[in-house]
C-alpha cells in the first residue's frame, strides 16, 4: 500500500474487537469495560470490529442496532467495522451487498458453480429469484441435513447458525421474503458499507515486541497461494463476484502471514478462527468466543493488553452499584439460558 493512502499518523490507542456473533450483553459490558480500562485515550480512540456480528447469539438484531447508533454516541472516535464470513453470508440472503458495477451478464448463479457437491448436504435454500442469491447467502439461509457439526455441537437450522438471526427479526427460518421485509433500511445499509480490509501507519514503541511498521485488519487472514497484492486490491475493491474470499472464510490456509508482509514488519489482526492467539508478533487472532460459550475478548494496541467482557469493572466515576452488577448479571444469564434454548429447539 502507498504511503499516501495511509491515514496521516497511528492513534495513540487502537482497540481491536473480537467476533461478537449476537451476543449483545457480552458487548455492552465489554464497552463498559473498555472504556473503564482506557480512560482519557478511549474517546479519541480507533476501535476495530473484526467482523462477524450476527448467528449464533439470540440478540443479532439489537447488536446492529448498537453498532449502528455508535457513531453518533462516540462522534470523537473512529470506528471500522469489518465484513465477517457471517455478515457477507447475511447480506448476501437479503440483498445487502456492496454495491458494485458487475460484468455484463452477470449473475450471482455463477457463484454457485463448483460447490453443487455441497447442495444436498447443507441443504441449500430455494425459492424466488434465487439466481440473484450469492452461494453463500443460499448456504446461510439452507437447512442442513446434518444436526451435529464436526467439533459436536448441534447446528441452529443452517451450516452457519443462522437460525438465531431470523428468530431475532421475528423472521421463520428460510423465509426470504420476511426476514428482507423485518431488517431495517439502516441494518441492511450497514452490512452494505462493511469494510472487507483496513489498513493504517504503524508505530513505534521503542520495543521490537509491540512495534510495527503498518497495521492491517482483516476478518480471517491472507492466503499465502495466492499473490499478496492481488487480495489486498480485491478486499478494497469489494466486488462479491466470487463463490467464496478465503480472507474472509479462509482457515488453515490464512492462519500465517505471508512472508512478505513478516519481512516489512507488518501486523495483521484478524477474529473469524474460534481462539485467542497472541503468541505471535506480527499475527494476532482475537476472537476467544466463536459465538459460544466463551467471553468476547479485545486487545488494546499497542500495548497488546486483552479486555474481556467477563473482567471486573473496578470503581470509577461512572462505577456500576451493587445493584446494577446483579443486573448485568442476570441480563447474562438470560441471554445464555436463551441460547440454550434455541439449541434444544434445533
Amino acid at each position: 500500500m502507498a504511503s499516501q493512502d495511509l491515514p496521516q499518523g497511528a492513534p495513540k490507542l487502537t482497540i481491536c474487537v473480537g467476533d461478537i456473533h449476537g451476543h449483545y450483553v457480552r458487548l455492552v459490558n465489554l464497552w463498559e469495560r473498555l472504556e473503564a480500562k482506557a480512560g482519557d485515550d478511549f474517546a479519541t480512540c480507533t476501535v476495530i470490529f473484526l467482523g462477524d456480528f450476527n448467528d449464533r447469539g439470540p440478540r443479532t438484531k439489537d447488536v446492529i442496532e448498537w453498532l449502528v447508533n455508535l457513531p453518533q454516541r462516540y462522534p470523537q472516535q473512529k470506528h471500522v467495522f469489518l465484513a465477517g464470513n457471517h455478515d457477507f453470508s447475511f447480506a448476501s440472503f437479503i440483498g445487502a451487498l456492496p454495491r458494485f458495477q458487475p460484468p455484463s451478464g452477470f449473475k450471482f448463479s455463477e457463484t454457485w458453480r463448483g460447490a453443487e457437491k455441497d447442495e444436498e448436504r447443507e441443504g441449500w435454500w430455494k425459492g424466488d429469484d434465487m439466481e440473484n442469491v450469492h452461494l453463500q447467502g443460499r448456504r446461510w439461509a439452507g437447512k442442513i441435513k446434518e444436526r451435529i457439526s464436526k467439533k459436536g455441537r448441534p447446528y441452529d437450522e443452517s451450516t452457519y447458525d443462522a437460525g438465531a438471526t431470523f428468530r431475532s427479526y421475528g423472521a421463520e427460518f428460510g423465509n426470504r421474503e420476511a426476514l428482507v421485509a423485518a431488517v431495517p433500511e439502516s441494518h441492511k445499509e450497514f452490512l452494505r458499507n462493511l469494510s472487507w480490509i483496513y489498513e493504517q501507519p504503524g508505530v513505534d514503541t521503542g520495543d521490537a515486541a509491540t512495534s510495527y511498521s503498518r497495521l492491517i485488519a482483516v476478518h480471517a487472514g491472507f492466503d499465502k497461494d495466492r499473490p499478496l497484492g492481488e487480495q489486498i486490491e480485491e478486499l478494497r475493491q469489494r466486488q462479491p463476484v466470487a463463490s467464496r474470499y478465503e480472507a474472509l472464510s479462509g482457515r488453515k490456509n490464512v492462519w500465517d502471514n505471508p512472508e512478505e508482509l513478516e519481512k516489512d514488519n507488518v501486523l495483521v489482526v484478524s477474529g473469524h478462527h474460534g481462539v485467542l492467539d497472541t503468541s505471535r508478533r506480527l499475527r494476532l487472532i482475537i476472537d476467544e468466543a466463536g459465538g459460544l460459550d466463551a467471553p468476547i475478548a479485545a486487545m488494546l494496541l499497542p500495548s497488546r493488553e486483552i479486555i474481556r467482557d467477563t473482567d471486573p469493572l473496578f470503581a470509577s466515576s461512572s462505577a456500576l452499584t451493587e445493584a446494577a452488577e446483579v443486573s448485568e448479571a442476570a441480563a447474562l444469564a438470560q441471554e445464555e439460558s436463551a441460547r440454550e434454548v434455541e439449541l434444544v429447539a434445533a
